[in-house]
């Protein structure tokens, strides 16, 4: 096998492939992402002990809970709990299906008040409903962020940017969802995959998320990226490499 290596005398001159960093979906990225989220959904960086969260936040998207937000007005909890009850038929949570398909598309509690916040919570002890969540954030949010971020052809910090931009903002068809924002930022830069510079198109795009976050009441604090995301890109920490500092909402957070 030796002599046959030294034969093959061009592939010895060949330059070596660099590595290519890790995109967000690599599992380390991956827990920082869910840390970064948290802090800013949750005020915390155990986004493990928010399986169980819930409350309606006041935004007009009714029930607002688990590890990425799930809302009983947005339909992506009503799709959690579905999911849940195919996996899982005899759960806590399955007898306010019904409660759940009215309510959606409303901040309305109607059906669910009293007892679904202590149901949901009793449901986030079961590894299954756990799964679920897990399965459901990938699904809607997180896959679909860092598919569209590698076909821009931005790095770590971009495909997270995109990540949080879909997590607050949906990415359907209104002015303020993620595609509008991505496309407002298309039209001041060219993202890497179009020849642009990636620092600029990522300036860009935070522009836009800003705008976005101001065009609601609930979101008009904006120091999720201002504190945050716009730190790490002045850093210009492009594969999101921990230490890592920053601040949501007056709180610091670090990941070391």
């Amino acid at each position: 096998m030796i002599g046959a290596s030294l034969l093959a005398g061009p592939a010895l001159t060949a330059t070596p492939a660099v590595a290519a960093s890790p995109g967000l979906d690599d599992p380390a990225k991956k827990e920082i992402a869910m840390k970064l989220v948290s802090s800013a959904e949750n005020s915390s960086l155990d986004w493990k002990a928010q399986y169980q969260y819930i409350e309606d936040i006041g935004d007009g998207r009714g029930y607002t809970a688990g590890i990425i937000g799930f809302c009983s007005g947005t339909h992506d909890m009503l799709d959690l709990v579905e999911l849940y009850t195919r996996r899982k038929p005899d759960n806590p949570l399955a007898g306010y299906l019904p409660a759940l398909r009215r309510v959606d598309g409303s901040d309305s509690h109607e059906g669910l008040d009293p007892g679904y916040p202590d149901a949901w919570r009793r449901a986030a002890q079961d590894q299954v409903f756990k799964q679920a969540q897990n399965d459901e954030r990938d699904r809607v949010y997180f896959n679909p962020a860092v598919q569209r971020g590698k076909a821009d052809g931005i790095g770590t910090l971009g495909q997270f940017t995109y990540y949080d931009a879909i997590v607050m903002h949906g990415n359907g068809g209104d002015s303020t969802s993620f595609g509008s924002i991505r496309n407002r930022a298309l039209g001041r830069a060219r993202p890497p995959a179009q020849g642009g510079d990636e620092v600029t198109y990522l300036n860009a795009f935070l522009d836009a998320r800003v705008w976005a976050m101001k065009q609601e009441e609930a979101h008009s604090d904006t120091s999720r990226v201002d504190t945050a995301q716009r730190v790490f890109l002045r850093n210009r920490n492009l594969d999101l490499n921990p230490p890592l500092d920053w601040q949501v909402y007056g709180d610091s957070f670090h990941i070391g």
